[in-house]
C-alpha cells in the first residue's frame, strides 16, 4: 500500500484585503477537512518565511485543522529547526499530539537558504543549530527529561510536559537531499522524505538509508520512506500538459533565489555541496490514471510506502480544490491496493 499524504505549500494570496486574506484561511482550512473525506493519510505542511506562503508557523496550522477533523495524520516537512529553541520546540509536540488525538507527526529540517539570510543565520550556523536541536529532541522524546551541554543549548533536567499522547512518541521525520543526511537519519531512527532528485538517485540515497539502519539495528521498510512530487492531475492530457506548465514557470521563478537548486538538465553545471537537481521525474502530470501508474511506478523503483502530493503547485484555490477532489476520488484508490514493499533492482546495479 502507498499511504497518499497532501503537501501543503500553503501559497500567499498577494492580492487581498484583510478580510479577503481571512476568507482564503477559511476555505483552505474547509479544504483540508475535506481532504480526510477524500480518504487521504494526512496533511504535512510546510514553512516558509517573509513571502510566497502563509506558513510562517505551521504548528499553528495543526492546532486549527485539527480541531475539525478526526482521522487525518497532521505533520510538519519540515518544521524549521534554527528559528525555535529546542524546548518550545519540545512542548509544542506534546501539546500538539494531545489536541490532534494522537495524530501528529514531527517532521524537522535546516531551511531554505534565503529565507535564513534574512535574519543574518548562514547555512553552516543553521546546521550547528538544527544538529544540537534535534539531539535535545531525541533526548526529550525517548527519556522526557533532558540534561544537555552544547555550544548553542544548555539545559539542567529539562521537563518535557505535557508527554506525547502517542507510546513512545509520534513518528520522527527528517527531509533529506543526500546520502549522509539519510544516513544519520538512520542513525537517530527518523523516518524520511526526499524529492526533486531523479528517481534512480532517490533509490540510491533510499538504499543508504537502508544500509545504515540495518547496521545500527534499526529495522525499517516502506513505511519509514516518503517520495515527494509534484503533481498536475486533469481530465486529459492536453489539459495536464497544459496546467503543468504554469507549474513549472511559478517554480522556476520561486527557486531563483535558492543557489543550491538546479533545474534539470543542466548539463556540465559545477555542483557545490548541497546542491542538489529538480529533475523531470519531480513533474508528474496526467489523466488520474497516468499519474497514478507513475506514483506507483516511482515508489515500488525506490520502495517509498508514502506519497506527498503537491498538487497544482502555486495554483489558485479554484483550482487546487478541484484537483484535490479528482486526487481523492480517482487516484488514491489505485495508490492504496498497490504493493512496493520490495523496491525494484536498479539499472545501475
Amino acid at each position: 500500500m502507498i499511504r497518499p499524504w497532501v503537501f501543503e505549500f500553503f501559497p500567499e494570496l498577494k492580492d487581498g484585503d484583510g478580510q479577503a486574506v481571512s476568507r482564503y484561511f477559511g476555505r483552505y482550512l474547509d479544504l483540508w477537512k475535506r481532504d480526510e473525506e477524500l480518504g487521504f493519510e494526512g496533511i504535512f505542511f510546510s514553512e516558509h518565511h517573509f513571502g510566497g506562503s502563509f506558513s510562517p508557523s505551521p504548528n499553528l496550522l495543526i492546532a486549527a485543522i485539527a480541531a475539525r477533523t478526526s482521522r487525518i495524520r497532521l505533520g510538519v516537512m519540515a518544521l524549521v529547526v534554527p528559528y525555535y529553541t529546542p524546548a518550545r520546540i519540545m512542548e509544542e509536540i506534546g501539546m500538539l499530539d494531545h489536541l490532534s488525538g494522537g495524530r501528529l507527526e514531527i517532521g524537522t529540517g535546516i531551511g531554505v537558504p534565503q529565507e535564513l539570510a534574512r535574519l543574518n543565520i548562514s547555512m553552516d550556523q543553521a546546521r550547528a543549530l538544527a544538529a544540537e536541536a534535534t539531539e535535545i529532541l531525541d533526548a526529550a522524546l525517548d527519556v522526557g527529561v533532558v540534561s544537555y551541554q552544547g555550544k548553542h543549548f544548555r539545559y539542567d533536567k529539562l521537563p518535557l510536559v505535557p508527554r506525547p499522547a502517542q507510546v513512545p512518541h509520534p513518528p520522527k521525520w527528517t527531509t533529506v537531499v543526500s546520502t549522509d543526511s539519510a544516513r544519520k537519519s538512520a542513525r537517530r531512527r527518523s523516518k524520511i522524505c526526499t524529492g526533486f532528485n531523479p528517481t534512480e538517485q532517490i533509490k540510491t540515497l533510499f538504499d543508504a538509508y537502508r544500509s545504515e539502519a540495518e547496521a545500527s539495528g534499526f529495522r525499517v521498510g516502506a513505511d519509514h520512506l516518503a517520495l515527494r512530487r509534484r503533481v498536475v492531475v486533469a481530465r486529459s492530457d492536453a489539459e495536464a500538459q497544459d496546467l503543468t506548465g504554469s507549474v513549472k514557470e511559478r517554480y522556476k521563478q520561486f527557486v531563483a533565489q535558492d543557489t543550491r537548486i538546479k533545474l534539470a538538465p543542466v548539463p556540465d553545471a559545477p555542483k557545490q555541496q548541497g546542491d542538489f537537481v529538480v529533475s523531470d521525474d519531480e513533474f508528474i502530470a496526467g489523466t488520474p490514471e497516468h499519474v497514478a501508474e507513475t506514483i506507483i511506478d516511482q515508489c515500488r523503483r525506490t520502495g517509498a510506502g508514502h506519497f506527498l502530493a503537491v498538487l497544482h503547485w502555486g495554483a489558485g484555490l479554484d483550482e487546487v480544490t478541484a484537483a484535490h477532489e479528482l486526487f481523492g476520488r480517482e487516484v488514491i484508490p489505485a495508490l492504496r491496493k498497490a504493493d512496493v514493499e520490495r523496491p525494484h533492482a536498479s539499472v545501475h546495479q
